[in-house]
């Protein structure tokens, strides 16, 4: 990140804190995957401690808070959608695996799968990522790329191909 734009954020300030991933935003290179692997200690601590209520619930909480968090953050650096913020993967992930029976395979495909919905960018996720805008723009392509992964998640459990 260049140093005009990183002098805009603050990793003590915490709205800024959580909208780059704990910090892991700031990595120089695949911030987006750095974010997701933040997230992986928060997804396996809620799905294997909450029910699949509380848990959706928590992660409907996580997408709402990115709005806030995103949105703010990006203002804040002046520039939409920076690779740096990187909550909206955070709630990907928590999308990936509701209702998904964890296990180190399933945690592993579905960070696969997110990932990979979230980098080739399908039809919808290409055009509401270029034309929503804001915090609701930065959080929505991702929400729609965890979907996507969370049924692809659960084809391949019903099919038993893990």
């Amino acid at each position: 990140m260049i140093p005009e734009l990183r002098a805009r954020v603050s990793l003590l300030n915490p709205v800024h804190f959580l909208a780059l991933g704990f910090g892991s935003g700031l990595a120089k290179f695949m911030p987006g995957t750095f974010g997701t692997l933040a997230a992986v200690p928060l997804v396996l601590i809620s799905a294997t401690s909450l029910d699949v209520s509380s848990y959706i619930a928590l992660t409907l909480i996580v997408c709402v808070m990115g709005i806030v968090l995103c949105g703010k953050t990006a203002q804040d650096m002046q520039v939409h959608d920076h690779s740096a913020i990187v909550w909206d993967e955070v709630a990907g992930l928590f999308i990936t695996l509701i209702a998904v029976p964890i296990s180190w395979q399933t945690m592993v495909l579905g960070f696969l799968l997110f990932r990979l919905f979230d980098i080739v960018k399908p039809w919808p996720i290409s055009f509401v990522d270029k034309h929503v805008h804001g915090g609701f723009g930065i959080m929505l392509d991702d929400i729609i790329a965890g979907v996507f992964a969370l049924a692809t998640m659960h084809l391949v459990l019903y099919f038993n191909w893990i």
